[in-house]
């Protein structure tokens, strides 16, 4: 199970995800109570080590945008969150030397194959991202395929049957991990991935 803590700020929290056990972690450059600079995220990526992948988050933001935000950073991954990318967008992304990172809602009409539009990972989220309401995983048995991620809704109490409903590669968590908006929690990250390992 590969899981992925995102919307990380602090130095302790983004510890607390990799000494937990955490295969990636995100950090969230798009508008949002998570949202830090690159600048930031540049100091964060420090304390994570090689085998523990680090991902650039953006929503909305045109991939020339990307491109300047994350260059130099040493970030792994860019993830390009929502609907409006086109093919166009997302090629332009595969050139970048960071791995990509495909989001999109489960309940509209997205493409839900890792892959299809290039990308190395895929994440299939809530219809409103980052506001930790639950969904309805169980409509998505069958519809995705390859290395994507559940997201949207999840905590340590219904991980393991979010996954059991859905059959997903991985899970990505970040409301479901704080205390308050936008403030992580490192309890219930280590309380998180320990319960989606037994999914």
């Amino acid at each position: 199970m590969f899981v992925k803590i995102c919307g990380l700020r602090e130095p302790s929290h983004v510890a607390a995800a990799v000494d937990a056990g955490a295969d990636a972690v995100g950090f969230v450059l798009a508008p949002s109570p998570r949202q830090i600079t690159p600048e930031r995220m540049r100091t964060l990526l420090a304390d994570v080590p090689p085998h523990v992948l680090t991902v650039a988050v953006f929503a909305g933001a045109p991939p020339a945008e990307v491109a300047a935000a994350v260059d130099g950073t040493g970030v792994g991954a860019v993830q390009l969150h929502g609907d409006a990318y086109t093919p166009g967008d997302y090629a332009a992304a595969c050139a970048l030397p960071q791995r990509l990172v495909r989001a999109v809602s489960g309940t509209g009409g997205a493409d839900l194959a890792c892959g299809s539009h290039g990308e190395d990972l895929l994440i299939v989220d809530a219809p409103k991202p980052g506001s930790g309401e639950p969904w309805d995983w169980a409509a998505l048995a069958g519809r995705a395929d390859g290395r994507w991620l559940l997201a949207g809704g999840l905590g340590p109490g219904n991980v393991r049957q979010a996954v059991a409903d859905t059959g997903a590669w991985g899970v990505d968590v970040s409301s479901g991990v704080e205390r308050g908006r936008g403030v992580k929690d490192a309890g219930l990250i280590r309380e998180f991935v320990a319960a989606a390992r037994e999914a």
